[in-house]
C-alpha cells in the first residue's frame, strides 16, 4: 500500500501502534508491564485534562487559528470555582456555571479580536493569557481550598476500570466530532479555516465561526480546569501553566493530523495525538527517565509524525481551491463541465465548397 494512500486518521492510529509496540518492548525489558491495572488508570487519568483541552485547540486550528490562553484559563476556572465553592455542596451549580461563563467570555473576546477586528490569532490570545497570568498572580498568591465532598467525589468516581471525568471527556468528543462533520456551523468552520476569502464569497459569515471556535476553546479549558479542581480538591493558579497546556494541546493536535493553517483534520485524529503522548508519558514514567527529558522524547516524536505527513504530501487530500478561488475537481473525478458557450454563428461557405455543391 502506498504511503499517500493511507487516510490523515489511519496514519495516526498506526503511529500509535508502533509506539505502544516499543513502550511495550521497552517495559517488559525492566520487568514491568505497560497494561498493567494500575498504567492503565494513570493512562485513562492523563488523558482526559488534555483531552479537554484538545477538543477546544482542535476547533481553533481547524478555523485557522491559535490558542494559547488555555492553560490560563485553565487556572482561572480552577481558582474561581474552589473559591465560590467554599466548601458548600449546595454552591457546586452556581460555582461551575459562573466559572464556566467568565471562561466563555475570555473566549468571546479573543474571538471579537481575531474575527472581527481581524488580529492575529496567536498575538491575541498569548496577550489575553498574560493578562489572566496577571490578575492571578496579584489576587491569588496561593492555593485557593474550599472544594466540597461532592466535587471530590466526581473526581475520584469511576464506572469498572474508566473514571467517570474520562467517560464526560470521551462523550464531549463525540459530540462536538458530530457536530463538526453534520451540522452547517462544523461545515463553516472547515471552509473558513480552508481559505477565509472563498468561505466569504460563498456567503459565510467568518466571524461567526471564528467566534464560536474562540469561545468553545475557552470552556473546554474551563471544564478541564474543573477536573482537576475535583481531583485536587484546590483551586491553583498556576496548574494550567505548569502543566504547560498550551502548547502540549497545539502538539497533540497537530500530531493527530491537523493542519496549522486550518481547515484539515478530526477529532479522532487529535484523540490519537492524545493517546500518543499519555502512552510516552507512562512508559518514560514506568522507566524512570529524567523528566526534562521527556520534552525530549515528545519533541522527536511530534517531528516524526510531522514528517510522516509531509512526506504523504497530497495524497489523501486535494486542493479545495486554486489561488484565483476557483474550485478544483478531485482527482478521480472528471474534471467539471466548462460553462455552455453561445453557439458560434454559421461559417460562410467557402467558393471552393460552393463549386463542389454546384458540380
Amino acid at each position: 500500500m502506498r504511503l499517500k494512500s493511507i487516510p490523515d486518521t489511519a496514519s495516526v492510529y498506526l503511529i500509535l501502534l508502533a509506539v505502544v509496540a516499543v513502550c511495550a518492548g521497552l517495559t517488559m525489558s525492566r520487568g514491568h508491564n505497560l497494561f498493567s491495572s494500575g498504567n492503565i488508570d494513570v493512562i485513562l487519568t492523563s488523558i482526559t485534562v488534555l483531552g479537554l483541552v484538545c477538543i477546544g485547540q482542535t476547533h481553533v486550528i481547524l478555523i485557522g487559528s491559535l490558542d494559547l490562553s488555555v492553560g490560563y484559563v485553565m487556572s482561572l476556572a480552577s481558582v474561581l470555582a474552589a473559591g465560590l465553592m467554599a466548601g458548600n455542596n449546595s454552591a457546586v451549580p452556581s460555582a461551575l456555571a459562573i466559572s464556566i461563563g467568565v471562561c466563555a467570555l475570555v473566549g468571546l473576546a479573543n474571538g471579537l479580536l481575531v474575527g472581527v477586528l481581524g488580529l492575529n490569532g496567536f498575538i491575541t490570545t498569548l496577550s489575553t493569557g498574560l493578562i489572566i497570568s496577571g490578575y492571578l498572580t496579584t489576587n491569588y498568591p496561593g492555593n485557593v481550598g474550599g472544594v466540597p465532598s461532592v466535587m471530590k467525589d466526581l473526581g475520584s468516581a469511576s464506572v469498572g476500570p474508566i473514571p467517570v471525568t474520562t467517560l464526560f471527556m470521551l462523550a464531549a468528543l463525540v459530540a462536538a466530532s458530530l457536530w463538526l462533520s453534520r451540522t452547517r456551523l462544523g461545515f463553516h468552520v472547515y471552509a473558513v479555516g480552508g481559505n477565509a476569502e472563498v468561505a466569504k464569497m460563498s456567503g459565510i459569515k467568518n466571524v461567526v465561526p471564528i467566534v464560536f471556535a474562540h469561545v468553545i476553546s475557552s470552556v473546554f479549558a474551563a471544564l478541564a480546569g474543573l477536573v482537576v479542581v475535583a481531583r485536587l480538591g484546590v483551586g491553583s493558579p498556576v496548574v494550567g501553566t505548569q502543566g504547560a497546556y498550551d502548547l502540549l494541546s497545539i502538539a497533540a493536535v497537530v500530531l493527530g493530523g491537523c493542519a496549522l493553517a486550518g481547515g484539515r483534520g478530526s477529532l479522532w485524529g487529535t484523540l490519537g495525538g492524545i493517546l500518543i503522548f499519555a502512552v510516552l508519558d507512562s512508559t518514560l514514567s514506568i522507566l524512570q527517565v529524567n523528566p526534562f527529558l521527556k520534552d525530549v522524547v515528545r519533541g522527536a516524536v511530534l517531528v516524526a509524525a510531522v514528517a510522516v505527513f509531509s512526506l504523504r504530501g497530497d495524497g489523501s487530500k486535494f486542493r479545495r481551491f486554486t489561488a484565483a478561488g476557483d474550485p478544483v475537481a478531485p482527482p478521480s473525478s472528471p474534471a467539471p463541465d466548462r460553462p455552455d458557450q453561445p453557439d458560434q454563428p454559421d461559417q460562410p461557405d467557402q467558393p471552393d465548397q460552393i463549386v463542389r455543391a454546384a458540380q
